[in-house]
């Protein structure tokens, strides 16, 4: 259940910065200027969350990514 647990958990600007290296303020510039994916849904505090599983595949996409 771990493996499906990972594949499934959801992230914040600051897990997604985390992830690819940057700060969460350049994750929240992708998203306004169109970069990010759409959030994948909206907790209910109204933060946007994106699965693991969408982020690990636009990553390998991103802007300056090499």
């Amino acid at each position: 259940m771990s493996s499906q647990r990972s594949n499934d958990e959801a992230w914040s600007y600051a897990e997604i910065a985390r992830h690819i290296g940057v700060q969460p303020d350049t994750v929240r510039s992708y998203r306004r200027h169109g970069l990010l994916p759409e959030p994948d849904f909206v907790d209910q505090a109204g933060h946007p969350r994106w699965y693991a599983a969408t982020i690990r595949a636009w990553a390998v996409r991103r802007p300056g990514h090499r």
